[in-house]
């Protein structure tokens, strides 16, 4: 027999979650009830209504400047939304803080992986080459180690792929695309500064 899905359960998740009422009555409806598997569900659901909105155009946003306290390190990011009226909810607001929050932290060097030039990368692979010079390792083993290591490289030096200090079971990216699926428009990371005191 089916669980019986009340309006204090569906007001409940709505809060919790952010959901749509239809979507919270629906995940309730999958989960026969189940308060933590209908979060889990609405989850879901909004990763694919972000997939979903990841082609559209994102144009209106913010340029947000964090200063870290002690005044030694500052971030100067630019986040992009669909609408202006996105630009200015609470929940966007506190994603680009968020992500200040994780540059001033972790000092990515670049917002995806493409976007680090190709002569660093050529650089990063010739240092893990030469650490196992004269180790007698066949070269395609070589090679499949430089791959590990250069896939640890981005983890460690890629905004998107960083794990989010907040929560380190998501990465920036499943942040951003939660937050996707809560607003319902496209948000895009675009670029950021980062500065700290004396040095280039």
């Amino acid at each position: 027999m089916a669980a019986k899905i009340t309006m204090e359960m569906i007001k409940e998740l709505r809060e919790r979650t952010g959901a749509g009422l239809m979507d919270v009555k629906k995940a309730l409806e999958i989960a026969e009830g189940d308060m933590e598997k209908a979060a889990e569900e609405l989850r879901k659901m909004g990763l694919a209504k972000a997939e979903k909105k990841l082609a559209r155009e994102a144009n209106e946003g913010l340029v947000y400047a964090y200063i870290h306290p002690g005044n030694r390190v500052g971030v100067l990011v630019e986040v992009n939304c669909e609408t202006d009226f996105v630009a200015n909810t609470d929940e966007f607001k506190q994603l680009v803080h968020d992500i200040a929050l994780q540059i001033a932290a972790m000092k990515p060097v670049a917002v995806r992986r493409e976007d680090i030039p190709e002569e660093v990368l050529e650089k990063e692979k010739e240092i893990i080459r030469a650490q196992f010079e004269g180790s007698g390792k066949p070269p395609q083993v070589i090679e499949k180690i430089v791959e590990g290591k250069l896939n640890t490289f981005f983890k460690e030096r890629v905004l998107m792929e960083q794990d989010f200090i907040k929560d380190p079971g998501k990465t920036i990216q499943e942040l951003v695309k939660e937050t996707i699926g809560k607003l319902g428009e496209n948000i895009v990371v675009r670029r950021f500064c980062r500065f700290e005191l004396g040095q280039e």
